[in-house]
C-alpha cells in the first residue's frame, strides 16, 4: 500500500505532520480528516530505502557512531520526560548527517500521527536493525522504555569501540601492505628499467635475483595495464563473489580461521552473541525470538547457523549448549559457562559475565596485535627492499671490479 506524507492543522491551530498508509491521495485525505484535522499537504512519501540508492546516501550513509549519538541523546531527553516527537526533532536538529536528519524527522512525524516509537523505526529497518527494534518495543511493553534506551545507548557504545579497536589494529598493517604495491609496481616499471639497461650494456654475468628482477620489470612494462586491470576486476569479483550465500559463507569461515587475527574474530563473535543476547532477555524476549533476532547481529553466517541450530535444538527441548559442543571455534568456556548459567537460572548474568571476559581478551588481545605487527611488517619490508637493492648492487658491485 502507498504511502503518504502530509501536513495537518489541530483543532488548537497547531500544526501535525506525520505519513499515512492508504490506497490513494483521495483515501489518504479521507483518513486524516477523520481524526478530525485539516488537511494542509499530502504528497508521496519517498522512503529512505529509495534516497539510499542515490549518491548522496552514498556521500551521507548512516554509520554506526551515528545510531550511537542517537540512543544515547534519545534515553537522555527520555529519562528527562521530554516528549518523543519533541525529543526526535531535536535530535534530527542537531545530527549533522543529512540522511539521519530526514530519517528522524520521519520517524518523529509518524509519532506525531499516533504511531509507537517501535513501529515508527520498524518503518525504517534499512536504518535500525531487528534488535533495535526488539528491545524498543519490549521497552514500550513493559513500560521502561526510557531504561531501555539507556541500556541499548550502552550497548551500542561498547559494540561501536569494539569494532573500532579490531578496525584500528588492521589498518596499519593495511596501509604498509599497500603502500609496498605501490612503490613496488613504480619501481618495476619505471626506475628497475633504467638501471637494468646500465646491466646489460656492460655484458656482465648476473645472478639469478638480478635476472629474476629483469623479467619481472619487463613484464610490468609491458603489460602495467594489464596489471591494472586484473587487481581492479579481482577487487570487484571478490566483492560479487563475498555477496552471494555461498561466498559470504566461506569468507565468514576464513575470517574465522585465519591466522593471527582468526582468534581475534571469533571472540568477536562470541561477544555479540552473549550481550546481545543478554540484552533481549533483559528486555523480557522470548529465548527462541531473542536467538532469531541474534543470528542477525552476529554478523558472521558460520556463526549465524549455529545460531539456527541452537534454535532448533531449544525447541526440541534440548539445552542452548547443545549446538556449540559441535563447533571447534566455539570456545569451551563458553559452553560451560552457559550451561551453568541454564542449571542454575542465571543465563543472563552468565551471558553479561562471558561478554564482560571476552571484550577484556580482545582489549589485550589487540594491544599484543599491534605490538607483534609493526616488527613483523618492518621485518617483511626489510627482506623485499633486501632482495631488491641485492639484485641491483651485486652486478653493480661486479662491474666496478672488473673495471
Amino acid at each position: 500500500m502507498p504511502t503518504f506524507k502530509y501536513r495537518a492543522r489541530m483543532p488548537d491551530g497547531k500544526i501535525q505532520a506525520g505519513l499515512i498508509e492508504a490506497d490513494d491521495s483521495v483515501a489518504a485525505q479521507q483518513a486524516i480528516e477523520e481524526r478530525g484535522l485539516e488537511t494542509m499537504l499530502i504528497e508521496p512519501y519517498t522512503s529512505v530505502e529509495a534516497a539510499s540508492k542515490t549518491i548522496l546516501y552514498f556521500l551521507n550513509r548512516i554509520k554506526p557512531k551515528d545510531l550511537v549519538i542517537t540512543t544515547r541523546t534519545l534515553s537522555v531527553m527520555v529519562s528527562a520526560a521530554v516528549p518523543l516527537p519533541e525529543a526526535v526533532r531535536n535530535i534530527a536538529r542537531q545530527s549533522e548527517n543529512p540522511l539521519m536528519q530526514r530519517v528522524l524527522i520521519d520517524i518523529a512525524g509518524e509519532i506525531e500521527g499516533g504511531a509507537r516509537l517501535s513501529d515508527a523505526f520498524e518503518h525504517h529497518s534499512d536504518v535500525f536493525s531487528q534488535f533495535f527494534i526488539n528491545m524498543i518495543r519490549s521497552g514500550e511493553t513493559s513500560g521502561q522504555l526510557s531504561d531501555v534506551l539507556e541500556y541499548l545507548a550502552e550497548q551500542q557504545e561498547k559494540d561501536f569501540d569494539l569494532t573500532s579497536k579490531i578496525k584500528g589494529a588492521m589498518i596499519y598493517p593495511a596501509f604498509i601492505i599497500t603502500a609496498m604495491f605501490v612503490v613496488g609496481f613504480v619501481m618495476m616499471t619505471f626506475v628497475v628499467p633504467k638501471l637494468v639497461g646500465v646491466l646489460t650494456e656492460a655484458n656482465v654475468d648476473l645472478p639469478w635475483t638480478t635476472l629474476t628482477l629483469i623479467a619481472v620489470s619487463n613484464f610490468f612494462q609491458r603489460f602495467w595495464y594489464l596489471i591494472i586491470v586484473f587487481v581492479l576486476g579481482s577487487i570487484v569479483g571478490i566483492k560479487y563473489y563475498i555477496k552471494t550465500p555461498l561466498g559470504r559463507y566461506r569468507w565468514d569461515w576464513i575470517k574465522i580461521y585465519m591466522p593471527i587475527f582468526g582468534n581475534l574474530f571469533r571472540e568477536m563473535y562470541v561477544v555479540r552473541f552473549t550481550r546481545s543476547l543478554a540484552t533481549l532477555m533483559k528486555g523480557g524476549v522470548d529465548l527462541v525470538e531473542a536467538l532469531e533476532i541474534v543470528s542477525g547481529v552476529v554478523g558472521n553466517e558460520v556463526w549465524r547457523n549455529v545460531v539456527f541450530e541452537t534454535i532448533r535444538e531449544v525447541n526440541d527441548g534440548n539445552s542452548i549448549t547443545t549446538a556449540f559442543t559441535r563447533y571447534k571455534f566455539v570456545p569451551t568456556m563458553v559452553t560451560q559457562m552457559l550451561s551453568v548459567g541454564e542449571g542454575t537460572g542465571k543465563t543472563q548474568d552468565i551471558l553479561n559475565r562471558v561478554s564482560f571476559f571476552y571484550s577484556r581478551e580482545i582489549d589485550n588481545m589487540v594491544g599484543n596485535l599491534t605490538k607483534l605487527i609493526e616488527p613483523l611488517v618492518l621485518i617483511i619490508l626489510g627482506i623485499g627492499v633486501g632482495i631488491l637493492v641485492s639484485a641491483i648492487l651485486l652486478p653493480l658491485y661486479s662491474l666496478s671490479s672488473a673495471v
